[in-house]
């Protein structure tokens, strides 16, 4: 039999073998199952919430993707023709002498026309060039501005500001030249051509900084040098061949290259290990311009504006023209006008235009009417294509379709724009008339030659341009190849800011960035694996030891590190089984991730390293057996109980994971799973007397364990530190949370995109049944679809809830947000801020310090919310006070918050504000709205309504105030039922008065655009369209949660109990007896005290006593005469007795134990005693005091040993527990421990119960409930009767409203008069403005709501990968190209437990006539167990997969993903590169390293408890296919996969598998 593998395998960074299964020990078979139990009830295949519809909306995704591939592709390529054919079309309108043919189909058939533009037309055109070369620079000035005020900037020095303010000169005056000089004396087709010649610099300057390293870098210098002679020739072309009639295109050299100095910046490459301190300071000038970019174009783009403007008065004054005239003539520029036409002779060329000079005019001219608008509406399509080319071309490259959507389209903008060019002016050539009314007949393009048309493709100014055309393609190959991450942020995108309009294809091209961060390549995974293996492969790994150079950032030091942080309490086991599924995909998700980067080397960019951490509140109760010791509870119990279904249920087969390591702590106990996937989740178990309990000190427990200890007390520099700090996530978790691992790379796309963002949270969907579910489904749905998105788009998200958000655990570990979360609770604000909305208030700490909190709409998790009314109301009674308490800090430290935080500006606070004023007059808004509900529904007057409304609600306060908190949610039930049966009423009437008012008034108009926009975002929301439906339950339920929740919530302000979850907490012995005494003792009082006690008690009598002859008179008077104690009951007696022989017997066990303490003797009572007691060594307990301290043992062991001396560091009772498996005792380093008792004495001690305390923080907490509660009623109060008394008084004070105004005509007979009167509706003015103020805060959610959809959109986009790998498409794509395309998925597939022992039959989903029942029952019987590490599994098919024979046990890998022989022989080729690198790196480290014992790996643990059992192999059963020893593995593919230099083995190997490999080697 094959041994077990050494335990100095590269593969495994943890303490346990990758080749050890993960449950049961390590025995490779099973026994044989028994015939008649061979029947089997396997693990269904259930959709959870965030399973449900996953096919459905990956399909739709990728189809959106195709979508956008092809719209984007689209409006890029036309936008950009449109742009640069209107630009070209205003530049040929500008020549002074320009003569155009007139179509003769209106004025004269059989005659021909010309006409010539006038000065004012003329002019029109140059003023819409400047006005279009002005919008994007007004574009940068703006978003400048924006970001300076908004946001931070950095002032540049003199150097740096003089450096843009000279290169954006020349390129102004470069565009100036070529626009107003160049272009109106070249054909269209030639200026177009000339567009390409404007990569000069840009191309030199590339060529100089390239780098020396790079690959052939000799050959790219030769075309670079090519590509500039190409760029050269454009300069002296068209001078050559048309100077002797226009000498002015003798500037096109000047002109093409100050227009290149434009993007110089871009092209400026300087490695960053440059060393020369030129070099240096050069790249730190380049880097200083972009830090301060928006600052320096605030005055830039002003400049430009100015310069521009300077640059064509001076033109229109060296070309003769009338300068004033440019300003006098602007009015009739735009203006209605005429055009002069003139008729020629006709000409034997038909329709072609004759030569100038042999034009004969006949003398007679014809004015017609100007198209005098044509000038705006070129401009206006002029601008909004340039715009929509730029915005659309971003959009591209954020989400990764850059090279079909962007770079294509940008290149092949001129020689489309060209294409259409020829084909327009041939067509007007031959005949004037062709355009007759789509444009006007006196304008159009300057048309090239006729022979010039006929002959472009054999002259030689077509393969010029091709040459110009190439080269430009040359010179921006870089957007071909972007290496910029998901939704890249503008800046990261683009060195300017804004675009070029009359220039847009080029400056697409040229300032998309070039300085991209490169990815890491394929051949760096291994010096990243070498650089520190720990932190590539595990976490855990950062508590080695490492001797790196003191100034090195390593490779490995920006991995993606997700610690997954969970606090538990009390949830139940559906509730479990959803986390744990949830972070079982996440497990396996890693898994296959890091198996790819291993052995399919290829580049993941969305690589992590993940670690699950469960914080369980409250996890000891007290023993049965003894109140001394402690026992886990029953939820943690539960826990480790379920965690096997959870995997039998992910990974479809079952599963029985290895059993928990068990940890002693300071602050009670842990236990760590190792996941098939090989990532740890680790449970502390906190013990509320060692640590303080509930939820905010969980939280400052694991950033303290993690970012504290973990990271900062790492033996590395502080640069590493930093840059790990700036990539580890702490992902925060409930004990009921359900997502997929794609959820989490979204929100880590977020953090890659914004480092400054400090916190991001996901779409929280509540999951359960009944009504209150459906209220919060739409209320969740509102919530985020309108509110969060809003916060999101115009300043911070305020809340990241602590159920489902990503933290930067940099941002955390920053001044007053770690340190200042960790303030205990001193003042009764505190316990409301601090306490109640723990997670609010991290989120306050974190934008006080300039962090930003966002939010991601496609990011969704599935939390189970509460299904009753009373779980409801506690929960929404912590809730609400938080809130307010939080965004109150907020707001009353606005000033320094915006100062410091460049996404808070003052437009945000002001919003804020409108909504803490709608929060607080909520209550008085429903109130009135209820009064005036009744009077249109019940046809009441007003002050009737309002004595039905307001006595209620007195009512139910002042049962908040003077009743328990069982009897305030009663009355708020009962209330609630009445409000909502009244609220079906309200509806009612208040459509009757809608219909009576009509369509026009406030309140329909409010209501239509409510209940539309509601509507329209549950439309742009389609996966949740069906939020939407319980709106109707939302409305009944208007009165409940805004009026009668908002006054539960304020007047139980003084309440701090958690209010949900909340469970009967197990008491001792003394306890229940010391409660038992008390409650006698209070009854006894209160019977004293009462009229019928002392009349009772008056004579003397007692309850024991009883007499011969008694008799009474009502109970008022009782006789009692010849008085004798009361007979005792005979089964008192019996128990009495009892009692005591058990008394007496626990007094002989302890002497028998003294007398003899081995146990030698028999005692005569242990066949009788059901439990056998132990006791302290000298210990003889007499008094009952000590009785209570004996503890039980296991019944089915005789044991006569002192009590064991137990130590909570040690061997702690909680230790032993049979409910928490057999699994193995290990201890935490002493340094940990000492961490632990640190924190614990100085942050987390349990805080003492002082009575004196609690009475003062009880009596603070109801005066600030007072304080509140006034506060709140005067402000609704006031509110109310302002508005309740205008509403009277309307007729004296009142708005007319100018809509739905009712005209009522009055015939009067008798004079026959017509009377026509209007009628206004009548609003009282504080109820318009609060109609307005709400409508405000709708329209700016509803704006927000659509611009964070499109973000959205956006965000799923560039996530979504398209595998188009189908019919012919296959043949033609290489397969190493799919296999780094699809890894996840391939690696995924290879790696399942399913079917890994060789049986795929699904039985579940065969035809029944075709179900291989019997033989599936007949291979249950000799059934292997299955493997439990996924990177074994992959390993096994991996390692036997060949071309011909396919993949053992997993003839196909998924139903989208077949693998092709092609594919298996790319696999394999990676394979035996893997394998040849480790042969390689074997036979070089052998000397060094093959001489380390095992035994120096026991040094780091002293105490374990005996595993001795575990191990034995059973009698009988079958090899496990799933399992091969890494021998096995070598002799196949004659390679050692073993990395014998293992340089984490000190800390995470297991001491016990040196043992554990003799075992089996005996074996």
């Amino acid at each position: 039999m094959t041994a077990v593998r050494s335990n100095d395998d590269s593969d495994n960074n943890f303490s346990d073998d990758e080749s050890t299964p993960l449950y049961g020990g390590s025995q490779r078979t099973v026994q044989e199952t028994k015939g008649w139990d061979v029947f089997e009830d396997p693990p269904p295949k259930t959709d959870s919430g965030s399973m449900a519809n996953q096919k459905c909306l990956e399909i739709t995704v990728k189809m959106l993707k195709v979508a956008a591939y092809l719209f984007t592709f689209v409006i890029v390529l036309g936008s950009g023709v449109i742009a640069k054919g209107t630009t070209l079309f205003m530049t040929s309108q500008l020549r002074k002498d320009r003569i155009i043919p007139y179509c003769n189909r209106d004025i004269g058939r059989e005659k021909q026309f010309i006409t010539q533009l006038p000065e004012v037309e003329r002019i029109a055109w140059v003023w819409c060039l400047l006005i279009a070369y002005l919008v994007p620079e007004l574009g940068t000035l703006i978003r400048s501005l924006r970001i300076c005020f908004f946001k931070s900037c950095t002032k540049p020095n003199a150097k740096e500001f003089f450096a843009v303010f000279f290169s954006e000169t020349l390129h102004t005056v470069g565009i100036a030249i070529l626009v107003f000089i160049i272009l109106p004396d070249l054909d269209v087709v030639k200026g177009a051509m000339l567009t390409n010649c404007v990569c000069f610099v840009p191309g030199l300057l590339g060529m100089l900084t390239r780098s020396r390293e790079e690959s052939k870098r000799f050959i790219k210098v030769i075309v670079d040098l090519a590509a500039l002679a190409a760029q050269a020739t454009g300069f002296v072309v068209w001078p050559l061949l048309d100077s002797h009639e226009k000498p002015e295109l003798w500037l096109i050299p000047l002109s093409v290259v100050l227009i290149s100095c434009g993007w110089w910046e871009n092209y400026v490459n300087i490695p960053k290990d440059s060393h020369t301190k030129h070099m240096r300071n050069m790249r730190k000038f380049m880097q200083r311009l972009r830090d301060t970019r928006y600052f320096t174009y605030i005055f830039i783009s002003l400049w430009k504006i100015l310069c521009f403007f300077c640059c064509l008065l001076l033109i229109l004054f060296l070309k003769g023209e009338s300068v004033p005239n440019f300003f006098l003539l602007f009015k009739d520029a735009f203006s209605a006008r005429q055009i002069v036409v003139t008729e020629i002779k006709s000409t034997l060329t038909g329709a072609t235009l004759p030569d100038i000079s042999d034009v004969t005019p006949t003398g007679d001219t014809v004015d017609i009417d100007a198209w005098y608008n044509t000038a705006i509406y070129v401009l206006i399509i002029q601008i909004a294509a340039a715009y929509l080319c730029y915005i659309f071309g971003k959009f591209a490259c954020k989400i990764l379709i850059q090279g079909f959507s962007y770079a294509f389209p940008v290149n092949l903008t001129i020689p489309v724009a060209i294409s259409l060019l020829i084909a327009a002016c041939g067509l007007r050539n031959g005949d004037p008339c062709f355009f007759h009314n789509v444009i006007p007949d006196y304008l159009f393009f300057e048309s090239p030659p006729v022979y010039f048309l006929n002959d472009f493709i054999t002259r030689q100014q077509a393969w010029v341009w091709l040459l110009w055309l190439l080269s430009q393609t040359w010179i921006t190959l870089h957007i071909w190849t972007p290496k910029a991450e998901r939704l890249a942020t503008t800046e990261r995108l683009f060195v300017l800011p804004m675009y070029d309009s009359l220039l847009i294809d080029q400056s697409l091209g040229l300032n998309r960035r070039c300085d991209d961060e490169a990815d890491v390549k394929t051949e760096e995974l291994a010096d990243i694996g070498n650089e520190h293996d720990d932190d590539y492969e595990s976490i855990s790994g950062h508590s080695t030891t490492n001797a790196a150079p003191k100034n090195l950032v390593k490779s490995s030091d920006h991995i993606t590190r997700i610690y997954a942080c969970a606090t538990m309490w009390h949830e139940t086991r559906e509730e479990m089984m959803e986390m744990l599924k949830s972070i079982l995909r996440m497990d396996e998700d890693q898994s296959a991730r890091r198996v790819a980067q291993k052995y399919l080397r290829v580049v993941d960019p969305d690589y992590y390293e993940f670690e699950t951490h469960i914080f369980f509140d409250d996890a000891f109760e007290i023993s049965d057996e003894n109140d001394d010791d402690s026992v886990v509870n029953r939820f943690v119990k539960l826990l480790v109980a379920t965690i096997d279904e959870a995997a039998s249920l992910v990974h479809e087969t079952e599963i029985h994971v290895k059993p928990p390591k068990k940890y002693p702590t300071p602050y009670g106990g842990r236990l760590v799973w190792t996941l098939p996937g090989k990532t740890k989740m680790i449970a502390h178990l906190k013990d509320k007397s060692k640590i303080r309990h509930r939820k905010r000190w969980s939280q400052v427990m694991y950033m303290y364990y993690l970012l504290g200890h973990r990271l900062m007390e790492l033996p590395i520099p502080v640069e590493r530190k930093e840059v790990i700090a700036q990539n580890t996530y702490l992902l925060t978790l409930d004990g009921d949370i359900d997502f997929q691992p794609h959820a989490v790379h979204l929100l880590i796309d977020l953090m890659k995109k914004n480092q400054n963002l400090g916190a991001a949270c996901g779409r929280i969907h509540p999951v359960g049944t009944g009504p209150m579910v459906w209220y919060q489904m739409f209320e969740y749905a509102i919530g985020h679809w309108l509110q969060k998105a809003t916060e999101h788009m115009i300043g911070c998200v305020l809340c990241s809830p602590g159920c489902f958000s990503l933290f930067r655990g940099k941002a955390l570990m920053d001044d007053s947000v770690m340190r200042k979360y960790t303030t205990a609770s001193k003042e009764a604000r505190h316990y409301v801020q601090y306490d109640q909305g723990e997670d609010r208030w991290l989120c306050t700490l974190l934008l006080q310090r300039g962090y930003r909190v966002e939010y991601s709409a496609a990011s969704d998790a599935y939390t189970h919310c509460p299904e009753g009314f009373n779980e409801f109301y506690n929960q929404r009674r912590r809730w609400v006070p938080s809130t307010m308490a939080n965004i109150m800090d907020l707001l009353t430290d606005y000033k320094r918050t915006i100062k410091i935080n460049d996404n808070i500006s003052m437009p945000y606070i002001a919003y804020q504000i409108m909504l803490m004023g709608g929060t607080i007059l909520g209550p008085g808004t429903i109130f009135l709205m209820l009064v005036g509900a009744f009077v249109a529904a019940f046809h009441i007057d007003n002050w009737t309504s309002f004595e039905y409304n307001i006595v209620p609600i007195l009512f139910f306060m002042i049962i908040c105030f003077i009743c328990k908190s069982e009897i305030q949610l009663l009355v708020a039930q009962i209330l609630s039922t009445s409000y909502a049966l009244i609220m079906m009423a309200v509806i009612v009437g208040t459509a009757l008065q809608l219909g009576e008012d009509g369509i026009g008034s406030p309140s329909a108009i409010f209501l239509i655009a409510l209940s539309g926009s509601f509507f329209i975002a549950a439309c742009l929301h389609p996966q949740e369209f069906f939020c939407i439906v319980p709106g109707l339950i939302y409305l009944l339920s208007i009165p409940s949660m805004y009026l009668l929740l908002i006054l539960y919530s304020l007047i139980n302000l003084n309440v701090v109990s958690w209010g949900t979850r909340e469970v009967a907490v197990k008491k001792t012995k003394k306890e229940l007896e010391q409660e038992k005494k008390e409650a006698e003792e209070a009854k006894r009082k209160a019977k004293q005290k009462s009229l019928l006690g002392f009349l009772n008690g008056g004579g003397g009598g007692n309850d024991s006593d009883e007499g011969s002859i008694e008799f009474s008179l009502a109970g008022l008077i009782k006789v009692m005469l010849c008085t004798h104690p009361k007979s005792v009951d005979e089964k008192q007696q019996l128990l009495r007795i009892a009692e005591s022989l058990d008394s007496l017997g626990r007094r002989l066990e302890t002497i028998e134990r003294v007398l003899d303490p081995h146990g030698q003797l028999t005692s005569r009572r242990r066949t009788a005693s059901v439990n056998s007691r132990d006791h302290h060594l000298g210990s003889l307990a007499e008094d009952p005091a000590e009785e209570d301290q004996v503890h039980d043992t296991d019944s089915e062991t005789v044991n006569s040993d002192p009590k064991q001396e137990r130590d909570d560091m040690i061997n702690p009772y909680w230790i032993e527990d049979r409910d928490l498996k057999k699994g193995e005792v290990d201890y935490i380093s002493s340094a940990e421990a000492q961490f632990w008792k640190d924190l614990l004495e100085k942050y987390l001690h349990p805080i003492d119960e002082n009575k004196e305390e609690k009475a003062r923080i009880a009596a603070d907490l109801i005066e600030l409930r007072n304080k509140s509660v006034f506060a709140f009623f005067m402000f609704n109060a006031l509110f109310v009767l302002i508005v309740f008394l205008l509403q009277l008084n309307k007729d004296m004070l009142h708005v007319d409203w100018p809509l739905g105004v009712k005209t009522n005509i009055t015939y009067i007979e008798e004079t026959a008069e017509v009377l026509i009167s209007k009628e206004y509706l009548q609003l009282e003015p504080i109820g318009l403005v609060f109609v307005f103020f709400f409508a405000l805060i709708l329209v700016i959610q509803f704006t927000a709501m659509m611009f964070h959809r499109f973000g959205t959109l956006s965000h799923i986009l560039a996530s979504t990968e398209l595998n188009l790998y189908c019919g012919k498409k296959v043949e033609d794509t290489s397969q190493d190209a799919l296999i780094d395309k699809n890894f996840v998925q391939i690696v995924k597939n290879l790696q399942r437990l399913r079917g890994i022992d060789g049986n795929n039959d699904d039985s579940g989903t065969d035809k029944v006539e075709r179900r291989r029942t019997i033989q599936n029952l007949e291979k249950n019987r000799q059934k292997k167990r299955p493997i439990g590490t996924l990177d074994v599994a992959f390993k096994q098919r991996f390692f036997n997969m060949t071309s011909e024979g396919g993949v053992t046990g997993t003839p196909v890998l998924g139903r989208k993903l077949t693998l092709r022989k092609e594919t298996i022989k790319a696999l394999e080729v990676r394979r035996n590169s893997v394998m040849a690198e480790r042969r390689k790196s074997q036979m070089k480290t052998l000397g060094a390293h093959n001489g380390l014992p095992i035994a120096n790996n026991n040094n780091s643990r002293s105490h374990r408890s005996s595993t001795a059992g575990v191990f034995d192999r059973p009698p009988g059963g079958h090899v496990n296919k799933g399992y091969d020893s890494e021998e096995e593995l070598d002799s196949r593919n004659s390679v050692r996969l073993q990395n014998i230099a293992s340089r984490n083995s000190v800390s995470w190997q297991d001491p016990e598998l040196g043992r554990r490999n003799s075992i089996n080697q005996h074996l």
